[in-house]
Parts: C-alpha cells; structure tokens; sequence
C-alpha cells in the first residue's frame, strides 16, 4: 500500500486570508453546511477530511434551553459518499455543551451538524440517503454487492434496517383500487390498495381475506369509489363496511371471462367444424398418386416401454399381488398401475403415440398430408414450401414426418380447422383487425356452426357496450343472452347479474383497475428480486416506498 499523503491547507486557503480557496474547498465537499475544513489525507483507497463544525450553539434537546457555554470538544468519525472513486471519512470535531437550566436532567448534549451528522449515526445524512435509496430498488444482497462497487461501506442487514414505511394516511382515497397479489402462487395471497386517481400504492394486507379488508375501509374512511375485480370476497367487504361506496367492476375481467365463455362455447362446437373439414376434404376432388397405406403402431421406445409394462403389471395381478406391492416391485406410482390395470392396452398405445407435445411442426402436418396426397412427395420440396409458410425448424422433422407417410408409421393429420383458442382471438379483437384471409376463416366457422355464430354476435354487441360506456343496455344484452345463447354464455350472463350494479358502473363510468394491475405486476418484480423469501413486513415497505 502507498503511504498516506497528508495535505495541509496552504497560508493562502487559511480562514484569516482574504482569498476564497478555503471557502471553494468547503463549497465542493460540503455545500451549505457549517463546518471549516482544516486538512484532507488521500492514500489509493480513502480520503481522510479534517473538519470542525463552526455553526451557531444548538439547543438542548430535552429542554430547548441555547446551549452558551461549551463543555469540551472530541473528534466523531462520520462516513461520507464516495470522493473521486475513493471511500471518504470525516473527522469531524465538535462541542459538547452545558445545559444551564436547572429543571432539566440533562447536564450535557453534543451539538449535531444539519444535513452531515446525526445522532448515534457513522454515516453521513447524503450516505444514509444513497444507501436507503439502493435498499429500496435492489434490497439486501444485490444491494450489498453494488455499495461494495460503489465504495460505500455497509452490509446487507444495515441496509434492510434502513428501510422503514411511510405512514398510511389516515382517510383512504377518494377512488380507491383492490386486487390481490401471490405471496406464493396458489397458497397464499394478499391485497394491494391503490389510489387510482394518484396511481400509488397506498398499503398493503397481508391476505385477501373479505374480514381484513372490511377492518382497514373502517379504519379508513373517505373511500367513495371502490374499483375491484370479480373476485366476492372484496365485494362483501364493501357491502359491509361501507355500503354507501360505489363498486365498479373491472373491465378487463369482465372481457376475460367473456373470452373464456367463448372459448369453451368453441370447444363444445369443435364437432361440427371438424365434421365439415372433412366433408370439404372428401368432396373435392383429388389426384392421388401414392395412396397412404394404413396407419400402424409406430416402433418408438415409449410404445414398446408401454407393452412391457402392461404385460408386467398384469402378470403380477394375476399372481394375486396388490398394487402397492406391484408398485413398489416395478418403482411405479400406484396410481400408474391402477391405470394401466383398468385400461386397455390399445388406448394405452394411442395415448403413448398421440400423448407427446407438440413440436414446431404440428401446425403444419395437416398441410403435408395434403401435399403428400396430392403427389409432392419430395422432402425438400415440402420443407420449402412450408418455411414460406412460417415454419421455424429445420428439414429434419419434415423429413421424419414424410418417412412416415411413406411408410405408414404415423397417422396422416385430419382436416386442418381453427382451434378454439384462434376462433376466440378473432371474435374478440376489435373488428377491422383481422387480416383478410383471418376474416374468411371466421366467416367460415360462423357459417358452419350456428352456436358459435351467435356467441361471436353476443361477444361484439358486449364489447361495443363496455367501449362506448353505454352500461344502460346491459339488461338488454341479458336478455338477448338468456333467450338463445349458448350454456357458457348463458352462465356469463346470469354471472352478470349477481353482481349488476358494479358492471353496469364499470361499462359507464371512467374508472378501472388497470392502475392497479400495474402495481400488481411490480410487485411481481420486487418479490423475485427478493428471490421469494422477504417477510410480509419488508416486502410491504419495499412496496409502499416504490409507489
């Protein structure tokens, strides 16, 4: 290590010349604090400031009384933000002075400078500032690793005790957002409260129970507008504790469970867009040039795996051994020999043939099989052909797949229709959106199946309401619903109506949760940053000074 280097102010920077360099050397290190700079130590790592308060006399804090007459000095050493990327330490002289009133039981107090020391403190008022702002945004390790860089001295644990929470206001905001959050995605939940005309988090519980959130609107009045989602534990909650409030419906809810009655209306109807493909494929006409022969179990490890363990499972049963037992001899789950027990083994082939997931090429083995039937039995061919088409792998899958058909050890793929999920994307965008040949595809479905037809006219009529604020028709659309809709839009409908007055706020006024969704998936943010583990207390601080 260098030796240390001592620079003492030149004549020229004493406080009895007229010049301004000492005053300059204090306006840099410490700007608009009373303290005189007597000399500065720099080595390779630190910078060692000599300094003295030289401020009016304080006061005692306990009685108020000016402190006049001065007891004694001593020197504090106070750690300052970093200098020239170097850690900087003050030796920082002050008084101690006499309190002379009598009544006051304190004989003694030192005197703190403003902005640069404080009581029982070793940092600086600026360090403790940087180091609350870094626990706030990165927290404890992550936190610790960055000061290290930064030169600022401290560890982990002194920067999560820096954090405190701010004081929850004592009346709630006048438009008040709720949701949940996970703690722990599927076990353990709690709730957000946001202002929705400030978009800040204004605290946070530690459940989403209906009790705990009717306890803090009672401890904190002045909520007049309550934004939730469809969840009924919050709206219990408001009934209860302030029934005079206005309730408003989510809309983004309210679109997503219209999308997923939509979706199942979908997949209940797949039979008839599926018997329709095929009467299309079947009636036009075709040129076949290599018929496929029939399709045949496929030599794959997983479907040989699956006849030895059916031909073992049920030479053990017939031995008389139980399915623990079984289990425990073949290192299976019983519940995987009560299945291979009571299944068949051709639906235990299929399973295993047909069970894999879906790989890049999925989306397109309908059209191979087109293809190859209509003559182009080449490889590289077809590879072209549907990489034009957007297909992001290589040849080998197309390859495989086009042995297959040659030999008939796959299934040829039936007639290529919409899954529910894309039928229900189309119907719920906005109109105009689709591109042409989207377009066509949905009038097609809507053509063939009439329950969707009329689930996609009920889904445009809704979303037309929830755009354009006209929550008076509601009723209207509940009616059109429950005349002829199909059962998973029905059951939307007769949702609507359990909780009618917080939809028909949110499809008229201007208010919604979606500030509070944001927060929601900031604190999804901080939660990972905290890798999952912070305690329900540091979390809500973290939370409350982020907002």
């Amino acid at each position: 290590m260098n030796p240390q280097v001592g620079v003492r102010l030149p004549e020229r920077f004493s406080w009895d010349s007229p010049g301004m360099g000492a005053a300059a050397v204090e306006d840099v290190l410490f700007p608009g604090i009373d303290v005189r700079v007597t000399a500065v130590h720099a080595t390779e790592e630190r910078v060692a400031v000599e300094a003295s308060s030289c401020g009016q006399p304080p006061a005692c804090p306990d009685c108020g009384w000016p402190g006049r007459r001065v007891h004694s000095r001593y020197v504090r050493r106070v750690a300052e933000r970093p200098l020239v990327g170097r850690a900087l330490v003050i030796r920082l002289r002050v008084r101690r002075f006499f309190c002379e009133r009598a009544s006051c039981r304190r004989r003694t107090f030192v005197e703190q400078v403003p902005d640069l020391s404080e009581r029982y403190r070793r940092h600086s008022v600026g360090l403790r500032r940087w180091m609350r702002a870094v626990a706030t945004f990165l927290g404890g390790r992550p936190g610790e690793r960055l000061c290290r860089v930064l030169q600022l001295p401290t560890g982990r644990t002194h920067l999560l005790g820096l954090l405190t929470a701010p004081v929850v206001p004592e009346r709630a905001p006048r438009v008040l957002g709720v949701d949940e959050f996970a703690f722990r995605k599927g076990w353990r939940y709690g709730t957000v409260l946001v202002d929705i005309e400030a978009a800040r988090v204004v605290d946070v519980l530690p459940d989403r129970d209906a009790a705990s959130f009717a306890t803090w609107l009672r401890e904190h009045p002045g909520a007049e507008i309550i934004c939730r989602d469809r969840a009924s534990a919050y709206s219990s909650a408001v009934r209860e504790a302030v029934p005079e409030a206005q309730e408003v419906a989510d809309r983004w809810h309210l679109l997503h469970n219209l999308s997923s009655a939509v979706e199942k209306t979908c997949h209940q109807h797949r039979s008839c867009l599926r018997k329709q493909a095929e009467a299309d494929r079947d009636a036009e006409p075709r040129r076949i040039i290599n018929p496929l022969p029939p399709p045949t179990l496929p030599p794959t490890k997983i479907a040989v795996r699956t006849v030895d363990r059916y031909s073992d499972i049920h030479r053990l049963l017939g031995q008389g051994h139980s399915v623990s037992e079984i289990a425990r001899r073949l290192h299976l789950d019983r519940k995987t020999v009560r299945r291979f027990r009571d299944t068949d083994l051709d639906a235990l082939l299929a399973s295993a043939r047909h069970g894999r997931p879906k790989g890049v090429l999925e989306p397109f083995t309908a059209y191979l099989t087109e293809r190859f039937t209509d003559g182009v039995t080449s490889p590289t061919d077809l590879f072209h052909e549907i990489r034009e088409r957007g297909y992001q792998g290589s040849d080998l899958p197309v390859r495989r797949y086009v042995a297959g058909l040659r030999t008939g050890t796959v299934e040829p793929a039936r007639g290529a229709i919409p899954s529910p999920r894309k039928i229900t994307t189309w119907i719920m965008l906005p109109r105009g959106t689709l591109k042409l040949r989207e377009e066509e595809q949905l009038l097609n479905v809507r053509l063939t199946c009439p329950d969707i037809a009329r689930a996609c006219d009920l889904a445009w009529t809704f979303h037309d309401l929830l755009q354009q604020r006209r929550g008076h028709q509601l009723l209207t659309w509940i009616r059109e619903a429950e005349r002829d809709a199909p059962a998973p839009l029905l059951s939307f409908a007769q949702g609507l109506c359990l909780d009618l007055d917080a939809v028909i706020a949110g499809l008229t006024l201007p208010w919604s949760s979606g500030i509070v969704e944001g927060h929601v998936n900031r604190i999804k943010t901080i939660k990972r940053a905290m890798y999952g583990r912070a305690s329900f207390r540091l979390l809500r601080t973290r939370i409350l000074l982020r907002s």
